[in-house]
Order: structure tokens, then C-alpha cells, then sequence
């Protein structure tokens, strides 16, 4: 494959996933810095082995390089997986109480504590499909098991997150 060919195949079906990329790599490293010099990495092995990309979805295969860097880096860091960043959501009135800010900011604390308690194969199932919006198959594909697994992991996890939350809330919250 000529250069000019592969850098313009690549940039069209690759990096247009870049966010999606850097989103996956900061739930798994825990760390803005960490997500970017992995996401960077992963693009760099993808571009050397791009001649052996033979398939329509970028996405996946993109997605599934960043998993596996992530994991390669965290192991060579010994660094505990991390899964959650901030994710602020928007309140309907422009200006919110600081009571209703209070509570968004405790919502964020314990959502992100349950999600970080869940096992690495539950959290990154919930990361792909209720973050990136990924399909049991593209979500297979990345993780290399069978859907029925894949299925069934989102299944435990939202189970868990909903264990973990209820008993959260019956205790008084975060307090």
C-alpha cells in the first residue's frame, strides 16, 4: 500500500474514532495524562499495522488496540485500574441551587465509586456500551468474547451498579 494511500484510508476510517479512543483509555487509566500517551501509542501501533486492518469498522479496531494498550500500560505501571472521570451532567434550569449541586456532586461520587468497585471485564462492558454507545457484536469484537458473554457481563454489572447504588441511598449516601 502506497503512503498517501494508507495515511488517507487511516485518517478516514480511524481517526474520526479519536474521542471515542481517548474516552475508553481515560476510564481504564483513571488519568487525563496517562489517556492521552496511550491513545497516542495505540494510534502509532495502528498506523505501523494498518496493512493488516481487512474490515469496514475502524471503530472496533481501533477501540480494541486502545483496550489492549491500556491494559499493557497499566500492567507495566502496577497501577490499580481506575474507571471513572467526572461526567457532568446538565441541569435543566441555567442556574441550579447549591443544594441541587450538592446533590449532583454526590450522585457523581457514588455512581463513580460503584463503578469503580466493579470487576475490570464488568466495568469496561458498562464503559463500551453505556458510554460509547457500542453494539453487543462491536463490543465482542473489541473484548474477544461472544456476545452471549458480553451479554451477560452487562447484565451482572448493571446488576451490581444497581446493588451498590440501592444500598448506598438506604445507608444515607456518601455521609
Amino acid at each position: 500500500m502506497q503512503e498517501t494511500n494508507k495515511r488517507a484510508l487511516f485518517e478516514s476510517l480511524v481517526v474520526p474514532h479519536l474521542a471515542a479512543s481517548y474516552n475508553l483509555a481515560r476510564w481504564l487509566t483513571g488519568s487525563d495524562h496517562d489517556a492521552e500517551d496511550v491513545v497516542q501509542e495505540a494510534y502509532l501501533r495502528a498506523y505501523r499495522f494498518f496493512e493488516g486492518f481487512h474490515g469496514a469498522d475502524g471503530r472496533s479496531w481501533i477501540l480494541a488496540i486502545v483496550r489492549n494498550a491500556c491494559y499493557t500500560f497499566v500492567r507495566q505501571n502496577r497501577r490499580k485500574l481506575v474507571a471513572i472521570d467526572d461526567e457532568v451532567a446538565e441541569l435543566r434550569d441555567g442556574r441550579p441551587t447549591p443544594e441541587a449541586l450538592r446533590l449532583a456532586d454526590v450522585d457523581r461520587m457514588l455512581l463513580r465509586e460503584a463503578i469503580q468497585a466493579l470487576p475490570e471485564e464488568f466495568r469496561e462492558a458498562i464503559i463500551l456500551r453505556e458510554l460509547e454507545g457500542l453494539s453487543y457484536k462491536e463490543i465482542g469484537a473489541i473484548t474477544g468474547v461472544p456476545i452471549g458473554t458480553v451479554m451477560s457481563r452487562l447484565a451482572r454489572a448493571r446488576e451490581r451498579l444497581e446493588r451498590a447504588l440501592a444500598g448506598r441511598v438506604s445507608r444515607g449516601g456518601a455521609a
